[in-house]
This record gives C-alpha cells, sequence and structure tokens, in this order.
C-alpha cells in the first residue's frame, strides 16, 4: 500500500495475477478547477473602470477651462484675443488685413457682426506690419443701423492721417443694398463682372393679422399713449391711416436720402480718392438708385465702382499700390474670439424653439427674417443661405 498526495491505493505488478480475475483499479483523479468568474471579471472590469474615469476626468478639465473662459468674459476681463489666422503666407512686415462681410448685416444675435468689424479695423490700425485693408463682401445688406455703424468706422479708418492705409473693397457674388453701402467710403472698390450689386434703397415692412383676427373671433385690446403708437401693428386694420402713411413716408425718404449721401461723399474725388484711375459717379447716375439690381459691369459704368476683378486682382492691385512685389504681401485674418455667452444662448433659443409650436412653410429658398417695423438697407427679392 502506498500513500501519496492525501490519496491511499494499492500497487502490484500488472502481470501479477488477481485472486479475484478484476484488472486493477487505477487512482481517482483530482479534478481540475475552472478559473472563476470573479477573477475574470475583475480583469475586464478594473481597465473599463479606469478608463471611464480617466474620461471623466479629460471631459471635467474641459468644463473648467471653459467655465474659466467664460466667467472671464461675463466679468468683462478683456482679455480674450482675436486669432490672427495666415491666408497666404508672405513677408512678415508687408501684411494686409482680410475683413469678411458674408451674409445678413445685423446688429443683434449670436455673431456680433459689428463690434468684430470695429475690433478688427482697430488690430489693423494698431499692427504697423498691416499696411492695407481688403473688405471682402458677400452681402445682401442688412439693417441700416447695422450697416451705417460699419460704413462709419470704415470711413473713420480712411480719412485717420495716422493711420494712412487703404481700405479696399472686393465684392464677391452679392454686395447689394446694405452690401455697397458698407463699401462706399472705401478707397478702391472692386466688383466681378457679374456681382449682384445696386439695390440702393430702404425697405420697412409688417406682417398684418386683422383679418385673420377677425376671422377665429379674436379682438386684440391695446392701450397706447398716442394714436400714432401702434404704427404697423400687426392687429390694426391694413389700411393705414393718411397720417401714419405720411410720418412712414418721410421716414423711409430720409433713410434713403443718408444712403445716397454716403455714396456721394463715398465716390467723390476728394481727400484720398484723387487717382486718376477712380472711377466717379456720372451724371445722372440716381436714375439707377431706385432700387434695382445691377451687375458689376455697370456698376462700373456708373461710377459705383472702380474696377472689375476677383480677389486675387484685388491683392495685386494692392500690392502694386503699395509697391510691394507681387505675391510678397502676407495675407492675414484676425477671427473673433468663442463667446460661451453666445453658446449659452444659442442653446436657450434651441431649447425655445422645440418648447414653441411653428408652422413653417418650404419655399425652396433661404428668406431673411425681417423684423417688422426695422427698416433695412436689403433687397428683399435676393435671398442667400
Amino acid at each position: 500500500m502506498l500513500v501519496a498526495s492525501g490519496y491511499t491505493y494499492y500497487s502490484r505488478s500488472m502481470t501479477d495475477p488477481d485472486d479475484s480475475g478484476t484488472p486493477p483499479v487505477l487512482p481517482p483523479q483530482k479534478p481540475q478547477e475552472a478559473p472563476k468568474s470573479s477573477q475574470v471579471g475583475s480583469r475586464v472590469i478594473l481597465p473599463v473602470t479606469l478608463f471611464i474615469i480617466a474620461g471623466f476626468c479629460v471631459i471635467g478639465g474641459l468644463g473648467l477651462s471653459m467655465f474659466s473662459e467664460f466667467t472671464n468674459q461675463m466679468a468683462g476681463a478683456g482679455k480674450t484675443q482675436f486669432t490672427e489666422v495666415t491666408i497666404r503666407n508672405g513677408e512678415t512686415d508687408n501684411r494686409i488685413a482680410v475683413i469678411d462681410i458674408a451674409g445678413v448685416i445685423t446688429s443683434y444675435g449670436p455673431s456680433d457682426m459689428v463690434s468684430n468689424i470695429k475690433k478688427q479695423l482697430q488690430l489693423a490700425a494698431n499692427d504697423d506690419r498691416v499696411k492695407a485693408v481688403i473688405l471682402r463682401i458677400d452681402s445682401p445688406g442688412g439693417e441700416v443701423m447695422a450697416s451705417d455703424e460699419i460704413a462709419r468706422s470704415i470711413r473713420e479708418f480712411e480719412v485717420d492721417s495716422n493711420i494712412d492705409k487703404p481700405v479696399i473693397a472686393s465684392m464677391g457674388g452679392m454686395a447689394a443694398s446694405g452690401g455697397y453701402y458698407v463699401a462706399a467710403p472705401c478707397r478702391y472698390i472692386f466688383a466681378n463682372e457679374l456681382t449682384i450689386t445696386g439695390s440702393i434703397g430702404v425697405i420697412m415692412q409688417s406682417v398684418n393679422f386683422h383679418g385673420l383676427m377677425e376671422k377665429v373671433g379674436v379682438k386684440p385690446v391695446t392701450y397706447t399713449s398716442g394714436k400714432n403708437k401702434d404704427m404697423l401693428s400687426p392687429f390694426n386694420s391694413p389700411e393705414v391711416p393718411p397720417e401714419q402713411d405720411k410720418i412712414l413716408t418721410e421716414f423711409i425718404d430720409q433713410t434713403y436720402k443718408a444712403f445716397l449721401e454716403v455714396v456721394e461723399n463715398g465716390r467723390a474725388k476728394k481727400g484720398n480718392r484723387t487717382e486718376k484711375d477712380m472711377k466717379e459717379l456720372i451724371t445722372g447716375w440716381k436714375e439707377y438708385a431706385d432700387g434695382r439690381i445691377i451687375t458689376g459691369l455697370d456698376a462700373e459704368k456708373y461710377g459705383l465702382v472702380d474696377m472689375t476683378g476677383n480677389f486675387d486682382d484685388v491683392v495685386k492691385f494692392a500690392e502694386q499700390y503699395l509697391g510691394i512685389t507681387e505675391g510678397k504681401a502676407r495675407l492675414v485674418r484676425n477671427e473673433p474670439p468663442l463667446n460661451f455667452g453666445n453658446f449659452f444662448q444659442l442653446l436657450g433659443r434651441a431649447q425655445e424653439e422645440k418648447r414653441s409650436a411653428t408652422i413653417k412653410v418650404d419655399l425652396g429658398m433661404e428668406i431673411p427674417q425681417l423684423r417688422p417695423g426695422v427698416p433695412y438697407y436689403l433687397s428683399s427679392h435676393l435671398f442667400t443661405k
């Protein structure tokens, strides 16, 4: 008898006869234990847990950074700078700043177009390496006040003798109404031959619900301090009283007159506009300032632009005008900082739109939404994305 590993068994030679005639009994085998599921699970869960924790740390760090930036802006720290982006490499000390005006010109909404353009002009004025500004326009126009604020800033930039840097307008596919208004004070205006421009005029509109309210049996009650306080109210009768019609007509005429003065002063040959290649307005040009759209070719013919050409042509002209070797100027653009206040404003607006029930009609085009009662230098028959 042998004892091994806790088991007792008998051993004898296989050749020895067994008195009972039965084959020898093999010792029982100890079964192998399968790996415990808890051990396998721990091997998988531990890395996943570490990965999740690391992810939360990264997200938390980004969140703290964003919140810190947001609080700095809300506190008025003013330390956030515009980011300079190089459009085309060139000589460091010979730069041309490109300022884009795209879409409807407005002073409200998540993107403060007026303030951004003013800041970019200020940066160009303070940077001695910037020798000129190209105003790249692709816009159907926009609000009267926003267009006038931008045009005023360009005019002040142009006439400031301490700056002495030309602003050259480069019209893209469209620079109509307010899009032309902001170009008028520039020293030179370029347009593509087929640029849609002109549309010099003012538009103001209001939607009237009077007939609909009568059909559904709803009668609004309004209290005003004067009989003309609720002009253009959507609940009034669509027939405008003569007195109010006169008031609105005078308002539109005065705003239109201001548009004509901006064009006349901007295109006059005086101050910085004395070069031979600068066009002047033709006699009777106001005949074409009745709201109609015109091409870049016609605009040149009427003296509303100086030359025809694309953006590359404008860059070459600017280099020649400044005495810089062709292709050597560095093109830069100052991009506005990310504003988290605007980001949260967009989120709030999106949530509000979800809660409100709206009816949308697809006309197959993008139509600028005009605020009732607000005057616009805008081509209402031109629609952009």
